[in-house]
C-alpha cells in the first residue's frame, strides 16, 4: 500500500471514529430525554398553560406561540427568498455588485442567530414599534432564515436543465413565462425542502426571540398578531433554569415535543420532494 493510500485510508478510519462518536453522543442524549420526559407527556400538559406548580404546568402557550412564529417567519421569508433567488440566477448580470452581494448572503447565512435577534430588537421592536410581538418575533426569525431560503432556492433552480429554458424560448414564450411555468414547477421540489429546513431551524432557536424581548411566562393565548408570546425552546429554558425537579420533567418533557415537531417537518419536507419529484419528472 502505497503512502497516500494509508493517509486516504487513516482519513477514513478517522472520519468514522468521529461519525460513531456523534451519534452515539445524540443517542444516549436522545434516550436520557426520553426516560425523564415521556412518562410527563400526557394530553393534560399539551393543553395546559404554564404554571407555577410543576404537576399543572403545560406548553400550550409555547405551542401556539411557535406555530404562529413559524407561520409569520414562511409568510415573510418564503416569497422575498424565493424573488431574491430568481432575480440572481435568472435576471441579475454577472458583475461585481452581483457578485459581492451573492457573497454576502453566503456569510450571511454563518451569522450567529444572536445578532439577527439585537437586529431584530432595534429596527422592529424600537424603530418600527412592533414591542415584543408575534409580528416582530417572526419578522426577526424571518431574516435569520432567509439566507438559507435563497441559497437553497438558488439551488433547485439552477438544478433546471438548461434544455428545458431554451425548448420554451423556442417555442415563443417569453423569460417570465418560461420561469413561471416550466423553472418553479421543476425547482419547487428543491425550494419547499429548502424552506422547511429552514423553518426548522427556526423553531429550535431561542437566542434571537429572548434578545428581542419574548415572554418566559405566558398565561393566554395570542389573540393578534401584536399580542406577547413565548415559545417551546424559551419555555424549556425558563423550566431548566428553575431548583424543583418536576420542572425539569416538564423540560424534558417539552424538548420530547420539540424533536417530534423537528421531525414531522422533516417528514413534511420529504414527502413534498417526492411528491413534486413524481409530479414534473
Amino acid at each position: 500500500m502505497t503512502k497516500g493510500h494509508w493517509k486516504e485510508w487513516a482519513f477514513q478510519v478517522l472520519a468514522l471514529m468521529a461519525m460513531i462518536c456523534t451519534i452515539g453522543v445524540l443517542i444516549t442524549l436522545i434516550v436520557d430525554v426520553c426516560m425523564d420526559g415521556l412518562p410527563r407527556l400526557n394530553w393534560q400538559f399539551l393543553t395546559s398553560f404554564p404554571s407555577r406548580r410543576p404537576a399543572e404546568a403545560g406548553i400550550l402557550t409555547a405551542l401556539v406561540g411557535s406555530a404562529c412564529v413559524v407561520i409569520l417567519t414562511a409568510l415573510f421569508a418564503f416569497p422575498i427568498g424565493v424573488g431574491a433567488a430568481i432575480y440572481l440566477e435568472e435576471y441579475a448580470p454577472k458583475n461585481w455588485l452581483n457578485q459581492i452581494i451573492e457573497v454576502n448572503i453566503a456569510n450571511l447565512a454563518g451569522v450567529p442567530s444572536i445578532i439577527y435577534g439585537l437586529l431584530g430588537l432595534e429596527i422592529f421592536v424600537r424603530a418600527m414599534h412592533m414591542d415584543r410581538s408575534l409580528l416582530a418575533g417572526g419578522a426577526t426569525m424571518a431574516l435569520l432564515v432567509l439566507p438559507i431560503v435563497i441559497i437553497s432556492s438558488r439551488e433547485a433552480v439552477r438544478a433546471v436543465p438548461v434544455s428545458i429554458r431554451e425548448a420554451s424560448y423556442a417555442l415563443g414564450t417569453t423569460k417570465w413565462e418560461t420561469i413561471r411555468y416550466h423553472v418553479l414547477p421543476l425547482a419547487l421540489p428543491g425550494i419547499l425542502t429548502g424552506t422547511i429546513l429552514a423553518l426548522s431551524r427556526a423553531i429550535g432557536e431561542a437566542a434571537p426571540l429572548i434578545t428581542i424581548g419574548a415572554l418566559t411566562y405566558v398565561a393566554f393565548l395570542p389573540d393578534s398578531p401584536f399580542s406577547p408570546f413565548s415559545i417551546l425552546p424559551i419555555q424549556i429554558f425558563n423550566w431548566t433554569s428553575r431548583p424543583q425537579k418536576g420542572f425539569l420533567t416538564n423540560a424534558a418533557a417539552g424538548i420530547v415535543v420539540l424533536l417530534i415537531v423537528l421531525l414531522l417537518m422533516n417528514a413534511v419536507a420529504i414527502w413534498l420532494r417526492n411528491r413534486y419529484q413524481k409530479k414534473y419528472y
